[in-house]
């Protein structure tokens, strides 16, 4: 598949399987899982052809490893917007942690922190590079470290996803160093 095709169908996977299953007639079960068959009847009935093999490339060349498959079922990793429950256990966080954000971004989080806004979590990266890329998607990046260990003493909760995005409910501003 060339990556024109790929992310085309990574993105409309990223919309209906995190934010708007109903939209193409599917229900997530309440970890965010459905039967990878009900998915591609239901992406067909849609004029939106994808074969299985394309499914399983997508899943497995995703950059930001964002679906599982497993069981003959898919999900999104993280960053949904409907009610789901991942069943993520709560881990220790590293001692640092990052966000990477747009500068326009920056003085909201100074006053209010980081909120999931529409999404059940904070999404933090494990290092500046995939931070640079995440905050890169919306202008000229700005990343900023996260005192995870000090809001771990605090009695803050982390997760990390499948794909190694680590999440949390909310960062407060004290816990984040902005860059000079």
């Amino acid at each position: 598949m060339d990556d024109k095709r790929m992310v085309k169908v990574s993105k409309y996977l990223s919309r209906h399987l995190r934010h708007d299953p109903g939209r193409i007639g599917i229900e997530l079960d309440e970890h965010g899982w459905v039967d990878v068959d009900v998915l591609l009847k239901a992406l067909a009935d849609r004029n939106f052809q994808v074969t299985r093999e394309e499914l399983e490339e997508v899943v497995a060349r995703n950059d930001k490893q964002r679906f599982a498959l497993r069981d003959g079922r898919i999900r999104a990793n993280q960053g949904h917007t409907v009610d789901v429950d991942l069943d993520l256990s709560p881990v220790a966080p590293p001692p640092v942690l990052y966000h990477g954000t747009a500068g326009g971004f920056v003085a909201t989080i100074r006053d209010e922190g980081l909120k999931p806004m529409d999404r059940h979590h904070v999404h933090l990266s494990p290092d500046r590079e995939t931070a640079i890329k995440v905050g890169s998607r919306r202008g000229k990046p700005v990343v900023l470290a996260i005192d995870a260990r000090r809001m771990a003493g605090e009695g803050y909760t982390f997760y990390k996803s499948e794909n190694g995005v680590w999440l949390t409910e909310y960062v407060p501003a004290w816990a984040i160093m902005f860059p000079g």
